[in-house]
């Protein structure tokens, strides 16, 4: 079966200049390919949770305070501005 346990390609079109620049520059700074830096990068970012996993585990957990018990606590620790 084709495709299994390939590694995939991954094409970006349109990278502005000045991205690229940033990019190719970082990467050289860690003695990487601009490659190896930009997938470095993209596992970085998989690895974190995205918003919707972050507020479903969240709410898996359960809240101790409601909504309006939240705010007024937060307010509660605000400094009084004019």
């Amino acid at each position: 079966m084709y495709g299994v346990g390939v590694p995939k390609m991954l094409q970006v079109r349109n990278v502005p200049d000045d991205l690229h620049a940033v990019l190719r520059n970082r990467a050289l700074e860690s003695g990487l390919s601009l490659s190896e830096y930009v997938l470095r990068e993209l596992q970085a970012v998989a690895a974190r949770p995205s918003k919707a996993e972050v507020l479903a585990r969240a709410a898996r957990r359960g809240g101790r305070l409601s909504f309006d018990e939240a705010v007024a606590a937060v307010s509660a620790e605000r400094p009084d501005t004019p």
